[in-house]
């Protein structure tokens, strides 16, 4: 019997195994997922498996790389990786694939003891989706960019030190509270010259 077809073999039964299992997931012919443990679970975990051309007279490919794994530390990754390769020398020339997952389903405790979760940058919701840290997401508020007109306003008031004034931009309190004086005074006057506009508020006429 060919590799082939010792696949298209296992293909069937792992279908028929697993239909309608949850945790079970057929990304293609020759790939294929199972989430150990539920979701709720701290110490779940998805293992992946992918049969080379060769399997099984070659061991299958098995990975942990999946995004729900992000969270567990690579000495853990590393420690269950190892046990399923000692799984596969055992099975080889087999179709071990069943194996496998019911091996890491049953000793999933045993795989995941010294398990601390890893802090990510991402937080997994009810519905799946991830989203931000919220100290992560904060966004750096940027800096008000002056106009070209506003810069050249700015370079004229500075003085030989190239600094600018000392109240430069304050508002000018002093004109705006002698408006009502000098509407009082104007209304108040008999002289109607503009000299005496000239003599009185100077200021004003700047």
């Amino acid at each position: 019997m060919t590799a082939n077809e010792d696949q298209e073999m296992e293909l069937e039964a792992l279908r028929s195994i697993y239909e309608g299992d949850e945790c079970f997931k057929e990304l293609s012919p020759v790939s294929f997922q199972l989430r150990i443990g539920d979701l709720q679970d701290s110490k779940a975990f998805i293992l992946d498996i992918a049969w080379p051309e060769t399997y099984p007279e070659t061991g299958p490919q098995i990975s942990l790389d999946g995004f729900f794994n992000n969270r567990i530390a690579m000495e853990t990754k590393q420690l269950i990786l190892s046990k399923l390769e000692e799984q596969v020398e055992t099975n080889l020339g087999d179709a071990m694939t069943y194996t496998l997952f019911e091996w890491a389903k049953e000793n999933q405790e045993a795989l995941m003891e010294n398990h601390r979760p890893v802090v990510t940058a991402v937080t997994l919701t009810s519905s799946g989706e991830a989203t931000p840290n919220s100290t992560e997401a904060k966004k750096k508020e940027r800096k008000e960019q002056l106009t070209k007109a506003q810069k050249r306003r700015l370079i004229n008031r500075t003085d030989n030190k190239g600094e600018l004034p000392r109240g430069w931009n304050w508002i000018d309190v002093i004109k705006v509270r002698t408006i009502p004086t000098f509407i009082h005074v104007i209304l108040n006057m008999k002289c109607n010259s503009f000299f005496c506009l000239i003599l009185f508020f100077p200021p004003l006429l700047r």
